[in-house]
Protein backbone atom coordinates (compact mmCIF):
# COMPACT_ATOMS: atom_id res chain seq x y z
CA UNK A 1 0.00 0.00 0.00
CA UNK A 2 1.16 3.55 -0.99
CA UNK A 3 0.93 6.10 1.23
CA UNK A 4 0.36 9.54 -0.47
CA UNK A 5 -0.29 12.74 1.93
CA UNK A 6 -3.10 15.45 2.13
CA UNK A 7 -0.19 17.94 1.95
CA UNK A 8 1.12 16.13 -1.23
CA UNK A 9 -1.93 16.87 -3.30
CA UNK A 10 -2.09 19.83 -2.02
CA UNK A 11 1.18 21.46 -3.36
CA UNK A 12 0.99 19.45 -6.28
CA UNK A 13 -2.14 20.75 -7.39
CA UNK A 14 -1.21 24.23 -6.19
CA UNK A 15 1.86 23.91 -8.35
CA UNK A 16 -0.17 22.57 -11.56
CA UNK A 17 -2.34 25.15 -11.34
CA UNK A 18 -0.05 27.97 -11.62
CA UNK A 19 2.03 25.96 -14.34
CA UNK A 20 -0.83 25.98 -16.68
CA UNK A 21 -1.69 29.91 -16.52
CA UNK A 22 1.41 30.75 -17.33
CA UNK A 23 2.98 28.41 -19.59
CA UNK A 24 1.11 27.41 -22.51
CA UNK A 25 2.20 23.62 -23.24
CA UNK A 26 4.88 23.15 -25.53
CA UNK A 27 2.87 20.53 -28.15
CA UNK A 28 -0.06 23.46 -28.24
CA UNK A 29 2.68 26.14 -29.45
CA UNK A 30 4.61 24.15 -31.53
CA UNK A 31 1.73 23.17 -33.03
CA UNK A 32 0.52 27.25 -33.34
CA UNK A 33 4.27 27.62 -34.66
CA UNK A 34 3.71 24.64 -37.43
CA UNK A 35 0.33 26.09 -38.85
CA UNK A 36 2.06 29.56 -38.53
CA UNK A 37 4.10 28.62 -41.40
CA UNK A 38 1.30 26.79 -43.62
CA UNK A 39 -0.95 30.62 -43.61
CA UNK A 40 -1.29 32.06 -46.29
CA UNK A 41 -3.27 35.79 -45.13
CA UNK A 42 -1.00 38.57 -43.56
CA UNK A 43 -3.57 38.90 -41.39
CA UNK A 44 -3.68 35.25 -39.92
CA UNK A 45 -0.26 35.30 -39.89
CA UNK A 46 0.08 38.24 -37.65
CA UNK A 47 -2.43 37.10 -35.37
CA UNK A 48 -0.70 33.41 -34.90
CA UNK A 49 2.71 35.79 -34.53
CA UNK A 50 0.61 37.52 -31.41
CA UNK A 51 -0.84 34.49 -29.45
CA UNK A 52 2.41 33.35 -30.27
CA UNK A 53 4.54 36.51 -29.02
CA UNK A 54 1.74 36.66 -25.82
CA UNK A 55 2.84 32.95 -24.56
CA UNK A 56 6.50 33.72 -25.34
CA UNK A 57 6.07 36.83 -22.30
CA UNK A 58 3.40 35.07 -20.42
CA UNK A 59 6.28 31.74 -19.76
CA UNK A 60 9.00 34.76 -19.71
CA UNK A 61 7.79 37.01 -17.16
CA UNK A 62 5.31 34.78 -14.92
CA UNK A 63 2.35 36.21 -15.94
CA UNK A 64 -1.17 34.72 -16.86
CA UNK A 65 -1.54 34.40 -20.88
CA UNK A 66 -5.12 34.87 -20.54
CA UNK A 67 -7.72 37.06 -18.42
CA UNK A 68 -9.54 34.11 -18.14
CA UNK A 69 -7.89 31.81 -15.40
CA UNK A 70 -10.39 29.54 -16.20
CA UNK A 71 -12.64 27.02 -13.59
CA UNK A 72 -10.21 24.40 -12.31
CA UNK A 73 -11.36 20.52 -14.10
CA UNK A 74 -9.47 17.61 -12.40
CA UNK A 75 -9.28 14.50 -13.67
CA UNK A 76 -8.34 12.00 -10.92
CA UNK A 77 -6.93 8.11 -11.64
CA UNK A 78 -6.59 6.75 -8.34
CA UNK A 79 -4.68 3.38 -7.91
CA UNK A 80 -6.19 1.11 -5.65
CA UNK A 81 -3.61 0.48 -3.62
CA UNK A 82 -2.91 3.93 -2.79
CA UNK A 83 -3.76 5.10 0.86
CA UNK A 84 -4.83 9.15 1.01
CA UNK A 85 -3.34 10.26 4.50
CA UNK A 86 -4.44 13.46 6.47
CA UNK A 87 -7.75 14.31 4.72
CA UNK A 88 -9.54 13.60 2.04
CA UNK A 89 -8.57 14.18 -1.78
CA UNK A 90 -11.16 16.34 -3.10
CA UNK A 91 -10.41 18.91 0.26
CA UNK A 92 -6.80 18.05 -0.82
CA UNK A 93 -7.38 19.31 -4.57
CA UNK A 94 -9.30 22.55 -3.77
CA UNK A 95 -7.06 23.59 -1.01
CA UNK A 96 -4.73 23.32 -3.89
CA UNK A 97 -6.51 25.26 -6.35
CA UNK A 98 -7.41 27.81 -3.30
CA UNK A 99 -3.58 28.33 -2.59
CA UNK A 100 -2.41 28.32 -6.01
CA UNK A 101 -5.51 31.16 -7.35
CA UNK A 102 -3.95 32.96 -4.19
CA UNK A 103 -0.34 33.30 -4.90
CA UNK A 104 -0.25 33.02 -8.54
CA UNK A 105 -2.02 36.43 -8.54
CA UNK A 106 -4.96 34.50 -10.50
CA UNK A 107 -8.23 36.01 -11.25
CA UNK A 108 -10.92 34.02 -9.19
CA UNK A 109 -14.24 33.17 -11.75
CA UNK A 110 -15.98 30.82 -10.08
CA UNK A 111 -19.41 32.17 -8.30
CA UNK A 112 -21.48 30.44 -5.66
CA UNK A 113 -24.62 28.94 -7.99
CA UNK A 114 -25.61 29.63 -11.13
CA UNK A 115 -29.03 30.83 -10.67
CA UNK A 116 -29.74 32.38 -7.46
CA UNK A 117 -26.77 34.09 -5.61
CA UNK A 118 -23.91 34.56 -8.49
CA UNK A 119 -21.53 36.56 -5.79
CA UNK A 120 -17.59 35.03 -6.05
CA UNK A 121 -16.34 32.93 -4.02
CA UNK A 122 -12.89 34.24 -3.80
CA UNK A 123 -10.75 31.18 -4.50
CA UNK A 124 -11.63 30.24 -7.70
CA UNK A 125 -12.90 26.96 -5.47
CA UNK A 126 -14.61 24.49 -6.21
CA UNK A 127 -12.59 22.59 -8.55
CA UNK A 128 -15.05 20.29 -10.85
CA UNK A 129 -13.14 16.76 -10.36
CA UNK A 130 -13.88 13.93 -11.94
CA UNK A 131 -12.45 10.08 -10.70
CA UNK A 132 -11.46 6.40 -12.14
CA UNK A 133 -10.34 4.46 -9.30
CA UNK A 134 -7.39 1.68 -11.54
CA UNK A 135 -5.52 -1.24 -10.13
CA UNK A 136 -1.82 0.02 -9.46
CA UNK A 137 -0.34 2.56 -6.85
CA UNK A 138 0.11 5.41 -8.55
CA UNK A 139 -2.32 8.51 -8.03
CA UNK A 140 -2.55 10.48 -11.56
CA UNK A 141 -4.07 14.36 -11.08
CA UNK A 142 -4.83 15.77 -14.86
CA UNK A 143 -5.43 19.31 -14.58
CA UNK A 144 -7.48 21.75 -17.29
CA UNK A 145 -8.09 25.26 -16.61
CA UNK A 146 -11.32 25.97 -18.62
CA UNK A 147 -12.39 29.79 -19.59
CA UNK A 148 -15.87 30.20 -20.72
CA UNK A 149 -15.31 31.75 -23.92
CA UNK A 150 -15.12 28.63 -25.33
CA UNK A 151 -16.84 26.26 -23.00
CA UNK A 152 -19.82 28.84 -23.48
CA UNK A 153 -19.53 27.83 -26.85
CA UNK A 154 -19.42 23.61 -26.23
CA UNK A 155 -22.75 21.75 -27.35
CA UNK A 156 -24.62 18.33 -26.52
CA UNK A 157 -26.91 16.58 -29.31
CA UNK A 158 -29.05 13.43 -28.75
CA UNK A 159 -29.06 12.11 -31.99
CA UNK A 160 -31.21 9.09 -33.05
CA UNK A 161 -28.65 5.99 -34.88
CA UNK A 162 -30.09 6.76 -37.92
CA UNK A 163 -28.19 10.11 -38.01
CA UNK A 164 -25.27 7.95 -38.02
CA UNK A 165 -21.38 9.16 -38.65
CA UNK A 166 -22.39 11.93 -41.60
CA UNK A 167 -25.34 13.47 -39.03
CA UNK A 168 -22.34 13.34 -36.13
CA UNK A 169 -19.81 15.17 -38.59
CA UNK A 170 -22.09 18.19 -39.37
CA UNK A 171 -22.83 18.81 -35.72
CA UNK A 172 -19.46 19.00 -35.06
CA UNK A 173 -18.86 21.62 -37.89
CA UNK A 174 -22.23 23.59 -37.03
CA UNK A 175 -20.43 23.77 -33.40
CA UNK A 176 -17.67 25.32 -34.92
CA UNK A 177 -19.16 26.85 -37.28
CA UNK A 178 -21.66 28.53 -34.45
CA UNK A 179 -18.50 29.70 -32.09
CA UNK A 180 -16.79 31.43 -34.71
CA UNK A 181 -14.30 34.22 -32.69
CA UNK A 182 -16.36 33.75 -29.54
CA UNK A 183 -13.91 30.74 -28.39
CA UNK A 184 -10.98 32.38 -29.30
CA UNK A 185 -9.42 30.15 -32.21
CA UNK A 186 -7.81 28.43 -33.15
CA UNK A 187 -9.30 25.73 -31.39
CA UNK A 188 -8.82 22.55 -29.89
CA UNK A 189 -12.15 20.43 -30.68
CA UNK A 190 -12.82 17.32 -27.87
CA UNK A 191 -15.62 15.41 -29.41
CA UNK A 192 -17.24 12.28 -27.69
CA UNK A 193 -19.38 10.08 -29.17
CA UNK A 194 -21.73 7.58 -27.50
CA UNK A 195 -22.53 6.62 -24.19
CA UNK A 196 -25.01 8.42 -21.75
CA UNK A 197 -26.06 12.00 -22.48
CA UNK A 198 -23.39 13.35 -19.19
CA UNK A 199 -20.81 10.15 -20.37
CA UNK A 200 -20.47 12.02 -24.09
CA UNK A 201 -19.89 15.34 -22.52
CA UNK A 202 -17.67 13.57 -20.03
CA UNK A 203 -15.49 12.17 -23.14
CA UNK A 204 -15.95 15.64 -24.95
CA UNK A 205 -13.92 17.04 -22.32
CA UNK A 206 -11.28 14.57 -21.83
CA UNK A 207 -10.31 15.38 -25.71
CA UNK A 208 -10.56 18.59 -25.60
CA UNK A 209 -7.03 18.37 -22.76
CA UNK A 210 -5.47 15.66 -24.77
CA UNK A 211 -1.81 17.01 -25.80
CA UNK A 212 -2.52 18.13 -29.99
CA UNK A 213 0.83 15.54 -31.02
CA UNK A 214 -0.89 12.81 -30.13
CA UNK A 215 -1.99 10.08 -32.74
CA UNK A 216 -5.77 8.50 -31.76
CA UNK A 217 -4.57 5.02 -31.32
CA UNK A 218 -7.70 3.82 -32.91
CA UNK A 219 -6.97 3.97 -36.52
CA UNK A 220 -10.87 4.98 -37.20
CA UNK A 221 -11.01 7.80 -34.64
CA UNK A 222 -7.63 8.64 -36.26
CA UNK A 223 -9.11 8.88 -39.88
CA UNK A 224 -12.13 10.53 -38.24
CA UNK A 225 -10.04 13.34 -36.84
CA UNK A 226 -8.13 14.26 -39.34
CA UNK A 227 -11.14 14.26 -41.78
CA UNK A 228 -13.19 16.58 -39.15
CA UNK A 229 -9.52 19.22 -38.89
CA UNK A 230 -9.25 19.26 -42.55
CA UNK A 231 -13.25 20.54 -42.67
CA UNK A 232 -13.28 23.01 -39.35
CA UNK A 233 -10.45 24.55 -41.39
CA UNK A 234 -11.69 24.78 -44.57
CA UNK A 235 -14.62 26.88 -42.84
CA UNK A 236 -12.12 29.91 -42.59
CA UNK A 237 -13.05 31.16 -39.47
CA UNK A 238 -9.30 31.38 -39.05
CA UNK A 239 -6.98 32.81 -35.88
CA UNK A 240 -9.30 34.97 -33.50
CA UNK A 241 -11.77 34.63 -36.35
CA UNK A 242 -10.08 37.33 -39.12
CA UNK A 243 -9.93 34.26 -41.53
CA UNK A 244 -7.42 31.94 -42.22
CA UNK A 245 -6.63 28.50 -42.76
CA UNK A 246 -5.89 27.95 -39.03
CA UNK A 247 -9.42 27.52 -37.01
CA UNK A 248 -8.27 24.36 -35.17
CA UNK A 249 -4.99 23.42 -34.29
CA UNK A 250 -6.70 19.22 -33.16
CA UNK A 251 -9.72 17.56 -33.63
CA UNK A 252 -9.63 14.91 -30.87
CA UNK A 253 -12.25 12.07 -30.48
CA UNK A 254 -13.16 10.14 -27.75
CA UNK A 255 -15.59 7.33 -28.09
CA UNK A 256 -17.92 4.58 -25.76
CA UNK A 257 -20.83 1.99 -26.81
CA UNK A 258 -23.61 3.28 -26.37
CA UNK A 259 -27.95 2.35 -26.30
CA UNK A 260 -29.22 0.85 -29.20
CA UNK A 261 -31.69 3.56 -29.37
CA UNK A 262 -29.06 6.43 -29.35
CA UNK A 263 -26.10 8.56 -30.45
CA UNK A 264 -25.04 11.12 -28.24
CA UNK A 265 -22.59 13.42 -29.69
CA UNK A 266 -20.97 15.80 -27.08
CA UNK A 267 -18.59 18.95 -28.40
CA UNK A 268 -16.42 20.31 -25.88
CA UNK A 269 -14.22 23.45 -26.99
CA UNK A 270 -10.90 24.38 -26.04
CA UNK A 271 -9.34 27.89 -26.87
CA UNK A 272 -5.79 28.15 -28.03
CA UNK A 273 -4.83 29.09 -24.46
CA UNK A 274 -5.35 25.16 -23.89
CA UNK A 275 -3.97 24.66 -20.33
CA UNK A 276 -3.27 21.19 -19.68
CA UNK A 277 -0.86 19.61 -17.25
CA UNK A 278 -0.42 15.56 -16.06
CA UNK A 279 0.88 15.07 -12.23
CA UNK A 280 1.83 11.67 -11.09
CA UNK A 281 2.09 11.02 -7.37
Amino acid sequence: MKEITFEQIVEATKQAVMTIAYNLPMDVQEKLEEMRSKEDGDIAKHMLDVIIENANLSRDEFRPMCQDTGMAVCFVTLGQDVHITGGAIEDAINEGVRQGYEDGYLRKSVVKDPVFDRSNTQDNTPAVIHYKVVPGDKLTLEFGAKGFGSENMSQLKMFPPSAGLEGAKEFVLKVVSEAGPNACPPLIVGVGLGGTFEKAALLAKEAALRSVDKVNPDPNLAALEDELLEKVNELGVGPQGFGGRTTALKVNVNMYPTHIAGLPVAVNINCHAARHIKVEL
